[in-house]
């Protein structure tokens, strides 16, 4: 190992890990390399049901992609029916908290039942396999139900977050030609009901859509029209318990999602059922070290893939308790989340970056404050995770005990590619570390080439895996030239990484958040890093901005734990600390304080929003997941402010 700093997988908890050290997971590397056709083959007869058996393994036509052709089998099937006859049947399946603190625990048994029963409402509705549906709910147990029922029927669904404008709901329901939209008549966050109902009324004005199913969440009026619009338990009230499950080819469509942030027409995303399947399954069982006893909490949306593939179908497959949660993290209080796994018990926690940093700047009181004890297992995912966050999550939240598996996918590759295995891979802060079995990247420059260790370059995957996008929905000739074009022969992911002298992946952030400075190509993350290291510095977010001279300049938006220090001296103090930390040609041009960063409602950073901002001095793009827009409202008005 080299001399950054290294944390090995506790002994205790290898003897008892799925993958129990590095050997094993380099023999399951090796075994996938050498033979992946053998390999996922093997796993897909071991893991997954079957109504009938797969032919060949692998058809791969680049860009094109069958895997398992000739079998058939189901998701929702996997994910119920194959737990009824085990001891799973009772166990908690989806433990569930709303925002208000209503709170349900439903086990398998149940859960199977209501989704055979909305599966018949869906057939009532003249739903059948190879039919489109939008689900557009808040983060309650129906939202999982409606998924399982389409998957159960074969109809393809698309989850679309409950944070999207009308607009944005419209332009995803006309792509995807759903016939039904699935929704409630609202939501709760932050105290308050957030209306769906009515965007769905405003998105479909003008479209053909034949049913509108809406579930009673918040108790609010909402307009129903009479022949479309339809509440969910008067449906159900006729429904029965038994459906059965659909044998659906092994590439039938499961779902669609559709990527955001960006104008212009919407990127939907296509995932078939049996590689999907077994992808997730697997990760469960790999990254997080599942065992039967454990209450797995990830806190995403089911709006995202993240909610997709690990909150779930992932989870439900591989037989985990899975919690949802819906509402704000720091709602009533900042220690919502903590109360939350003191309460449940939760003992693997899968969150993001930028939900990890800004409870950190909130304080440790908060954790402290609660019993996390039953904690084992930690999880990051959805962006590079700067070292002081991990560090903090390590620390603070693990009690210096709980592994953290730092991981790297994206909507597009259905599921967890680059990742610690928990008993296996000695960890390094801000690290990826080292890829699954049968996933094979690499880091190239613009000709494919491979570049020398410890060098900046574009990740790319070169061989197929299971849970691959197919294709982006309507639109092949732009899923081929945005991934399979730019470097011929591989996956193209659009993010920047290097590979250390260890072979561990260290990912530097998307490749269109690069800065060239005179000639220096900067990863945003690296400064971003840099600044966070800073000891009184919460978050950081690095862009853009034009230069006469150097082309592009360094701007950086900053904000602070709390403390109350002179801006422009901190500033200067900042812009020397990146030199020392980086070097001069990172040294930032500008730094701004503020009092938040733009976020999604999923806690993404909107630094596209930041690019504006510092260029245009307005924002003109998507702003439907934007959590707070007065926080935009208030740096573009500092700008002008400063001007």
């Amino acid at each position: 190992m080299n001399a950054e700093a290294v944390y090995p997988p506790s002994a205790g908890f290898s003897r008892r890990a799925h993958v129990g050290d590095l050997e094993q997971y380099r023999d399951l590397y090796r075994r996938a390399e050498e033979n992946p056709e053998q390999f996922w083959g093997e796993l897909a007869q071991s893991e997954l049901f079957w109504f009938e058996p797969f032919s060949s393994v692998l058809e791969w036509h680049p860009p094109n992609v069958k895997w398992f052709t000739g079998g058939k089998t189901n998701l929702a099937y996997n994910c119920l029916d194959r737990h009824l006859n085990t001891p799973r049947a009772a166990k908690t399946a989806i433990l569930w908290e709303g925002e208000p603190g209503d709170q349900r625990a439903v086990s398998y048994q149940e859960l199977h039942r209501l989704v055979s029963r909305f599966a018949n409402v869906l057939k009532a509705r003249g739903l059948k396999a190879g039919d489109r549906a939008i689900i557009y709910m808040p983060m309650v147990p129906e939202a999982a139900v409606a998924m399982l029922a389409c998957a159960r029927l074969g109809v393809t669904h698309s989850v679309v977050f409950g944070g999207f404008s009308s607009e944005a709901l419209k332009a995803r329901i006309e792509d995807l030609g759903a016939r039904v939209v699935i929704t409630a008549d609202g939501g709760w966050r932050r105290g308050k009901p957030v209306a769906l109902k009515t965007a769905v009324d405003e998105a479909i004005q003008s479209l053909d859509v034949a049913d509108v199913i809406v579930l009673r969440r918040t108790g609010g009026a909402v307009r129903m029209k009479p022949g479309r619009d339809h509440w969910w338990h008067d449906l159900e009230a006729d429904a029965g318990d038994v459906c059965p499950a659909e044998p659906l080819d092994s590439e039938h469509p499961l779902f669609v999602l559709y990527t955001s942030g960006t104008t212009g027409k919407p990127k939907g995303i296509l995932h078939t059922t049996a590689g999907y399947a077994l992808h997730t399954t697997l990760t469960m069982k790999w990254v997080f070290d599942l065992r039967e006893e454990d209450v797995y909490w990830c806190t995403a949306d089911v709006g995202w893939v993240t909610g997709h593939s690990y909150v779930v179908y992932g989870p439900l497959s591989a037989g985990a308790t899975t919690l949802m949660y819906e509402g704000a993290p720091d709602y009533p209080g900042f220690d919502r989340w903590w109360s939350i796994v003191e309460r449940h018990r939760v003992s693997i926690l899968y969150t993001s970056p930028t939900a990890i940093r800004a409870l950190l700047r909130q304080g440790d009181q908060w954790p402290d404050s609660h019993d996390l004890a039953s904690l084992r297992l930690l999880g990051s995912v959805g962006e590079p995770i700067n070292p002081a966050a991990w560090e903090w999550y390590h620390r603070t939240i693990g009690k210096g005990r709980c592994p953290i598996v730092d991981t790297w996918w994206q909507t597009e590759t259905g599921a967890i590619l680059i990742s610690p295995l928990p008993g296996a891979t000695p960890a390094k802060p801000g690290s990826a570390t080292l890829p699954l079995p049968g996933v094979i990247p690499a880091v190239v420059d613009f000709h494919g080439k491979p570049v020398p260790r410890g060098e900046k370059g574009f990740l790319v995957i070169q061989r197929p895996w299971p849970g691959m996008l197919r294709t982006i929905l309507n639109d092949p000739a732009r899923y081929e030239s945005q991934y399979w074009q730019r470097i011929p022969g591989a996956y193209f992911t659009g993010d920047a990484a290097r590979q250390d002298e260890d072979g561990y992946f260290w990912i530097l952030g998307r490749v269109d958040d690069a800065i060239n400075v005179s000639g220096h190509r900067l990863s945003t993350m690296e400064v971003e890093s840099a600044l966070v290291r800073h000891p009184l510095v919460a978050e950081a977010a690095v862009v853009g901005k034009p230069d006469e001279i150097t082309g592009q300049a360094v701007c950086a938006f900053v904000t602070l734990k709390n403390v109350d220090r002179d801006h422009r001296d901190l500033g200067a103090e900042l812009r020397q600390w990146v030199t020392h930390e980086i070097g001069a040609f990172a040294r930032p041009a500008e730094v701004r304080f503020a009092d938040a960063l733009p976020k999604t409602r999923s806690g993404k950073i909107m630094r596209r929003l930041l690019r504006e901002i510092v260029t245009s001095h307005s924002v003109t793009g998507d702003v439907t997941t934007l959590e707070d827009m007065a926080v935009v409202s208030r740096l573009a008005a500092q700008h002008d402010d400063e001007a």
